[in-house]
This record gives structure tokens, C-alpha cells and sequence, in this order.
């Protein structure tokens, strides 16, 4: 399929987004053969002690904001534009995680949230599907107390020949196939195809992180590129 175009992204990506809701957890974990656990607590890990309110943007049906939660015991705000992912997620979340996760249907692009606000932020599978990137990195950039901490989690593509060929198969055959099988919306697992194969290496990533104020951004690619976690901070001088 032909990525949609960046006026008709946000469009494209709520809608299918929303027809996927019910299913999307189950086959986060079935795609990833359970690994997706393990990429949300070394995210959070990566924060390194944060305290204080995280903002979680492209929040979706709230995993990485439970597993916030879950390691850090702070306050989250989980944001996304997708009304029903956060509803449903929310709808599954625990009596203490009620007092303590508050979602948000907003645009990540445009956080209707005070500068200087949060110890932390995280992002897990969002940035791909932001229209414009830059401005949601400069949206949590603004929103970052300074000293703060971001960790984004995304897909990324293997560099080792071999199973670069092989993940490549897996991603454009066999996850279309089962992702639409179950959830009934093929496209919506082709566009996450074709969304992976067309993003932004990670060094590009880190230069627009950087371009976006942020310092001491690094990246680190786990089982074998498939994701790749980025840190960055919002540097403690930082004024706005």
C-alpha cells in the first residue's frame, strides 16, 4: 500500500487505530511473541529513577502508562488522539491505577498541557504515526521540566543481512496476514508494514531530538533492531 499522504496521516492513522482497539493488545503480544513486555519495562527502566508526573504520549490503550505506574508508583498522564484506545484502555485499568493514570484525548502534536510540567515522558510505537515529527518532539520538549527524562520506544529495521531479509518477509507477508485476520483490518497491519519499512533511521531520530533541544541523546537497538529505544533530557538550564 501507498503511505498516506501527511495532511491525510492523522485521518488515516485515528481510523484505523479505532478499528483495530479490540484487538490490538492481543496481537501486540502474539506479533512479538510476548517480547513487547519485556521492550515497555526496559523503557521504563530507562528513565532511571524519575520522579514526579510522566506524560505518556500516543498513549493507546495505556500498556506502557500501567507499566510507568507499575515501576515507578508516579502519576501518569496518558495521552493520545485515538478516543477509542484510550477508553478502552481505560476501562482495564486496576483500582489503584484509576487513582493514578489520567488519560487525555488530545494531539500529540499539540499537547494542550503547561510548559514545564513533567519529570518525564515516554512514547511506545507512536512517533511513526505523528504527521510531524519535529513538532511533537518540540510539544515534549516545552511540556519537560528542565533535568528531565524522555524514553521512546519504536520499531526499527535489522541491519545484519540475513535477518534483515528474513524480518522483511515477516513484515510485509505473514504480520498483514494474521494482524487482519484477527483484528478484520488488513490495511491497518500493512500501513504498520509499510510505516516501519519507510521511517526514519535512528540517527535521524536522534538529530531531530537534538534539533528539539534535547541533550545526551542516545539509542540503543534491542532484538536485533526489530525496536530501538531512544533516551534523551531536557537540559537543566533549559527555560522553556
Amino acid at each position: 500500500m501507498t503511505l498516506p499522504s501527511k495532511e491525510s496521516k492523522k485521518e488515516f492513522v485515528q481510523e484505523k487505530f479505532s478499528s483495530v482497539t479490540a484487538r490490538y493488545d492481543f496481537l501486540n503480544s502474539l506479533l512479538s511473541l510476548g517480547i513487547d513486555r519485556l521492550w515497555r519495562f526496559k523503557t521504563v527502566r530507562s528513565l532511571n529513577g524519575v520522579s514526579g508526573t510522566i506524560l505518556d504520549v500516543c498513549a493507546g490503550t495505556l500498556p506502557l502508562s500501567k507499566e510507568v505506574f507499575r515501576q515507578t508508583g508516579c502519576n501518569v498522564v496518558a495521552l493520545d488522539f485515538c478516543y477509542d484506545m484510550l477508553a478502552y484502555g481505560a476501562k482495564g485499568l486496576g483500582v489503584q491505577e484509576e487513582g493514578h493514570i489520567h488519560a487525555i484525548c488530545a494531539d500529540g502534536e499539540r499537547l494542550p498541557l503547561c510548559s514545564n510540567t513533567f519529570s518525564g515522558f515516554t512514547v511506545a510505537f507512536g512517533i511513526r504515526n505523528l504527521a510531524d515529527l519535529p513538532s511533537g518532539f518540540r510539544e515534549m520538549y516545552r511540556v519537560l521540566k528542565p533535568g528531565g527524562k524522555g524514553a521512546i520506544l519504536e520499531f526499527s529495521r535489522p541491519s545484519a543481512p540475513i535477518f534483515r531479509d528474513l524480518y522483511r518477509l515477516y513484515l510485509h507477508k505473514v504480520l498483514p496476514r494474521i494482524g487482519g485476520l484477527i483484528s478484520g483490518d488488513e490495511e491497518a497491519y500493512r500501513y504498520l508494514a509499510e510505516s516501519i519499512q519507510g521511517f526514519h533511521s535512528q540517527n535521524e531520530v536522534c538529530s531531530m531530538l537534538e534539533k528539539a533541544g534535547f541533550t545526551d541523546v542516545t539509542f540503543k537497538p534491542m532484538t536485533f533492531g526489530i525496536v530501538t529505544l531512544y533516551s534523551c533530557k531536557k537540559p537543566d538550564t533549559a527555560c522553556s
